[in-house]
């Protein structure tokens, strides 16, 4: 069955006919998938601004004590009620992990309780223990034991500090090694951070709560810069300060998250391999001491030992 030219023609009319009706129809039934993708931000942000506000509410650490009333009147009653506004104080509390409305007041009740305790204990076992001993020297120990009592929190406060900035140093690698790999994935910062706390959550509770605690705070606030900010004064570490400032400059400048968050990771794993070289070169310069302590003497009456009991038996 051949076809005429009367048929070719319809034929051909029918096919751009229909292409024009498709050009025109196509962008109206598929969805953008750019509007998809920002909707889903969207909903992914305020779902994570409300799961973190109610977190934040439920944690019982964070609810105020009935004891807070007391310790203010007491601070006000010895004018020292500017302690409470001491910036650097609060800092050094987030970076030793102690948070909460009556964090602050719990600290400087420490240090105006431990002197006196401190002063009363060492008076009582002064006067029970030592009765007999001088005057000057009871003195001194009770001073002592109150200069102690008066520095005991701030010591107990440093080493909580570095205890707990050695385990974040610890697993920030791998943070942000799980960063670099969500932000490649296609996800957001928040979701990026989001992901990094749940699966962190086991081996690292320290960092995931200050990526949790960033991630929420991206989510509320009103200037990330801020929120950023926050992450390096809570831990401190040189390498969170790193990464905050390749994100606000990402951020700034448009450059692409992946790239500065894989250069920042690559210059993390040099800078652990140098430190690791440091501590293996200074090895044998800190086995200098032990070894002649401990392992000379051993050797010397190893070898010399039987000569000396040969030379007693001959003198004999």
């Amino acid at each position: 069955m051949s076809l005429t030219l009367p048929d070719l023609i319809t034929a051909l009319s029918f096919l751009a006919a229909f292409s024009s009706v498709l050009a025109v129809g196509l962008p109206l039934l598929i969805r953008s998938q750019r509007g998809s993708r920002l909707k889903a931000v969207a909903a992914q942000r305020e779902t994570l601004s409300q799961s973190r506000l109610a977190g934040f509410n439920t944690r019982a650490r964070l609810q105020p004590h009935r004891h807070e009333g007391l310790v203010k009147a007491l601070l006000a009653r010895l004018k020292l009620s500017a302690w409470l506004d001491d910036r650097n104080l609060r800092r050094r509390l987030a970076q030793a992990g102690w948070r909460g409305p009556s964090t602050m007041l719990n600290f400087l009740f420490a240090r105006l309780a431990c002197p006196v305790g401190f002063l009363a204990l060492s008076l009582l076992y002064v006067s029970g223990v030592f009765a007999d001993k001088p005057t000057i020297m009871k003195l001194a120990m009770v001073a002592g034991a109150t200069w102690f009592g008066a520095v005991l929190p701030a010591i107990l406060l440093t080493n909580a500090i570095q205890k707990r900035q050695q385990v974040l140093t610890r697993a920030f690698p791998d943070a942000l090694d799980l960063m670099v790999i969500c932000v490649e994935a296609g996800l957001s910062i928040e979701a990026a951070f989001a992901r990094v706390t749940a699966e962190m959550a086991d081996s690292s509770p320290e960092m995931s709560e200050e990526i949790g605690l960033t991630g929420a705070e991206l989510a509320f606030l009103s200037d990330r810069r801020q929120a950023f900010e926050n992450f390096a004064d809570r831990t401190g570490l040189a390498a969170v300060k790193s990464l905050t400032t390749t994100l606000l400059q990402a951020e700034k400048y448009g450059t692409p998250v992946s790239v500065g968050l894989r250069v920042l990771s690559q210059e993390n794993r040099d800078a652990r391999l140098t430190a690791a070289e440091k501590k293996a070169a200074a090895l044998p310069a800190k086995l200098t001491v032990p070894m002649i302590l401990f392992f000379l003497p051993v050797l010397f009456l190893v070898i010399a030992g039987p000569a000396g009991i040969q030379v007693a038996g001959m003198m004999k």
